[in-house]
């Protein structure tokens, strides 16, 4: 087995200075607000929108005599480390951000109503009265950082430390690529917290919005002069400038979704549409490419994310200095990374090395393990790329799915790769989402999170960079930019080891915890929350980069809060639990 490199080690245990953040508004104070990343970069953040080389359809399933699945477009958000003094100041111009909830905001609404399968006026009220004018705190179309933040602790006045350069470029920095796929109902804005947060340490981090039927709402704006993959304007006498995508549901099988559905997934679609998805992360990759090459006005040219399309902000790709871009990201030693669903697609991802050569590695974020295609034995490749798991509670507690993504990263580890598979304590399944960041008090009464949402996030970001620290190329990893908490260091627990106190009967597995004594436990959080307002804690407290005490429904202190199931330096067969 390759031998594991000894943990890279934290000058100091504080954090340091997080990046320049946009200003926000005096609405965004009143409404639900995502908090400013952590990283010691600022955040940029664009969207892209252009034709695929070659439009095509995906298996036969057709919805309305239409095919379902038909890619005409890519579509992805970019978040990068970005420059934000010299773009927030240029030209006197105050700082744009882009909407959380992606436009036409009203009919997105629509969108996850028809999703919920609920009336879609109460969610679309509900939504604008909370989220509908939340913006990402992040620069839009801002300048690529050509820099690297200072990595010595905040107190002292040592120069920059040269530990963080990426690979140089003419010496300004190379930034590595993330490769980010969203789960059933997901968008390319509903993860900016992950997102935004390794972007903030030094990543480009690319979020798919994925038009194969797996998100609420998308619309695909038709490209003038390219063929596309089905006739939209057959029978219409004029012709369609864009068309939406809504959630697909299995025929008959609507909820295959379910641990409890005895139909099982719906393989027909479900891998159909990892196809699609994998197909549409090599056409961003040749978008990437572009960039890379100093053809970043032909992705300017061919952009259909611009004034007067559906979707679209006026802001388009305005304002950006496409030579910045030229030979400013490191595209090979690529990971791949998914959230449920973008789990199993992450999974076929990791296997098909001969397709994805690009791809170094890959993290899976309670991955849908049941969606994961089988292999079969003719056509096997063997898994040998390093991978790393962080799973919630409420799926630790699905045994089905628990086994088949333990297999998985078993298999990699036994064939000498580094692999850690962890859970965190009290999370459910929205918990690396920006859904619990934005609606903890629903995710807390409903969903049973322990966890404090904002602790949740930075635990699965810090495990993150963590894992691609060690794996990376010297060259390209990020270092000393943020707290090494040593979480891949946690000890391995066995299944006897679980704790079953919060194992929901089988009627919410995967869905919720259950909560003993709930509204005894919510009465006594609520007064020691009262009391952390007015005095220091006494015990060790997880805070935000303001210092912020992060308190959650049940306490569980720093350096305890995950469970260790596999690590590359002993057998871990016994970590399944029952």
């Amino acid at each position: 087995m390759e031998p594991e490199p000894e943990p890279k080690k934290q000058q100091s245990p504080r954090r340091q200075t997080p990046g320049r953040s946009p200003p926000r508004t005096f609405r965004e104070r009143l409404f639900h607000a995502l908090p400013d990343y952590a990283g010691p970069y600022s955040v940029g953040m664009m969207e892209i929108e252009v034709p695929v080389r070659k439009p095509r359809t995906f298996s036969h399933i057709k919805r309305n005599h239409m095919h379902a699945l038909r890619m005409d477009t890519v579509l992805c958000a970019i978040y990068y480390p970005c420059d934000a003094p010299s773009h927030s100041t240029e030209k006197g111009r105050k700082p744009s951000k882009a909407t959380w909830l992606p436009r036409p905001r009203a009919l997105t609404s629509k969108g996850y109503a028809q999703f919920f399968s609920i009336p879609h006026l109460p969610i679309t009220a509900y939504i604008a009265a909370t989220t509908m004018f939340t913006k990402l705190p992040a620069f839009r179309n801002a300048k690529l950082a050509d820099h690297c933040p200072d990595a010595t602790p905040r107190a002292s006045l040592s120069t920059p430390s040269q530990d963080t350069l990426t690979e140089s470029r003419h010496g300004r920095s190379r930034f590595p690529v993330i490769f980010f796929s969203h789960g059933l109902g997901g968008s390319r804005t509903c993860y900016s917290a992950v997102c935004g947060e390794l972007a903030s340490n030094g990543f480009v981090v690319i979020a798919m919005e994925h038009r194969d039927g797996s998100g609420a709402r998308s619309y695909v704006n038709i490209p003038q002069g390219h063929n596309i993959a089905y006739d939209q304007n057959a029978g219409n006498s004029k012709p369609m400038r864009h068309y939406e995508v809504d959630y697909i549901f299995p025929r008959g099988n609507d909820y295959d979704t379910s641990p409890n559905n005895a139909q099982g997934v719906d393989i027909e679609l479900r891998h159909a549409q990892i196809e699609m998805r994998m197909a549409e992360i090599e056409e961003a990759y040749y978008v990437l490419e572009l960039l890379n090459n100093g053809q970043g006005e032909l992705v300017y040219k061919n952009n259909l994310r611009k004034k007067g399309n559906a979707g679209s902000s006026s802001k388009g790709l305005e304002d950006i200095n496409w030579s910045d871009w030229e030979g400013g990201i490191f595209l090979q030693n690529v990971t791949a990374m998914g959230h449920s669903f973008g789990g199993a697609a992450t999974a076929q991802i990791i296997r098909e090395k001969e397709r994805f050569s690009y791809i170094g590695q890959g993290i899976l974020l309670d991955a849908w393990g049941q969606a994961i295609p089988e292999v079969e034995s003719v056509a096997h490749q063997p898994l040998n790329k390093p991978l790393l798991a962080v799973n919630s509670e409420a799926f630790m507690h699905w045994p089905e799915n628990f086994k088949r993504l333990s297999d998985f990263i078993g298999e990699a580890k036994d064939a000498g790769a580094l692999c850690w598979m962890l859970t965190i304590k009290g999370s459910t399944h929205l918990s690396q989402t920006d859904f619990a960041i934005l609606y903890p008090h629903w995710m807390s009464f409903f969903m049973k999170t322990m966890v404090n949402p904002r602790r949740a996030v930075y635990l699965t970001v810090n495990s993150c960079l963590e894992f691609l620290n060690r794996v990376l190329p010297a060259k390209v990893a990020v270092r000393n930019c943020w707290i090494d908490e040593g979480i891949l260091n946690t000890g391995v627990v066995t299944a006897d080891e679980l704790p079953r106190k919060y194992r929901p009967n089988e009627k919410w597995v995967a869905s919720r915890l259950r909560i003993p004594s709930e509204l005894r436990l919510r009465i006594t959080h609520w007064l020691g929350r009262s009391r952390l307002r007015r005095t220091p804690p006494k015990t060790a407290v997880a805070t935000d980069i303001n210092g912020k005490p992060l308190t959650a429904l049940v306490h569980f202190a720093p350096g305890s809060e995950v469970w260790m199931h596999i690590e590359p330096s002993r057998n871990n067969s016994n970590a399944t639990p029952n």
